[in-house]
């Protein structure tokens, strides 16, 4: 009875975070950033080995800028958001920076990505309802599915703030159905980061 009763009067805070710290979350966060870091640092390297040997990137961002429509990168970036985020954010983030409205282009681009995330949402609830396709992507998809049951939500805010797909973990929350308006709010995540980035990146590039 004793032990039950101290179990009882723990903080909710400390249960939630003996259950993450069980069920393998924190762990899990930190592989993902150092997965995340590598191909990360292999993408710096390479931008500052190409501006310093090869060309400026700055004069590409500009030619980019010039001759190319917003709203044709724009739309690239959405569809890469809603298909699995194939493209680095952080490329059209640099874009931003050069534009004549770095801060309305960025969040523009927050903008996209939060609705890329919502296409992959709906995305993964349709394929709930394929059942061919739902077997397959279940054992593709497998250990993202069962991530997204044990952590919900805060799978969705690890996916919106971390250099992760974000579309995946969409796709995941989609799939099991996880409640759309929770995603909604988790989702707002997305936007800090972005934030975040555009300083780090709008300063590098000045």
């Amino acid at each position: 009875m004793s032990n039950n009763k101290n179990f009882k009067k723990k903080p909710r805070w400390k249960l939630l975070h003996q259950y993450y710290s069980y069920t393998g979350f924190y762990s899990f966060v930190g592989k993902s950033l150092l997965k995340a870091a590598i191909p990360i640092a292999v993408f710096v390297v390479g931008l500052i080995a190409v501006h310093f040997f090869v060309i400026d990137i700055n004069d590409v961002l500009a030619y980019i800028t010039a001759n190319f429509p917003p709203v044709g990168v724009l739309s690239v970036f959405f569809l890469s958001e809603s298909i699995l985020g194939l493209i680095p954010p952080e490329i059209f983030i640099a874009w931003a920076g050069k534009s004549l409205h770095p801060n309305w282009y960025l969040f523009t681009l927050a903008l996209l990505s939060y609705l890329g995330g919502i296409v992959s949402y709906f995305a993964g609830r349709g394929i709930a309802s394929i059942p061919s396709v739902f077997v397959y992507l279940e054992v593709k998809m497998a250990k993202h599915i069962k991530n997204m049951r044990k952590w919900g939500g805060f799978l969705i805010v690890v996916g919106a703030l971390l250099p992760v797909p974000f579309a995946i973990s969409s796709i995941a929350a989609g799939i099991i159905k996880f409640p759309f308006g929770s995603y909604l709010l988790f989702g707002l995540l997305r936007f800090l980061r972005f934030f975040i980035y555009g300083v780090m990146i709008f300063g590098a590039l000045n």
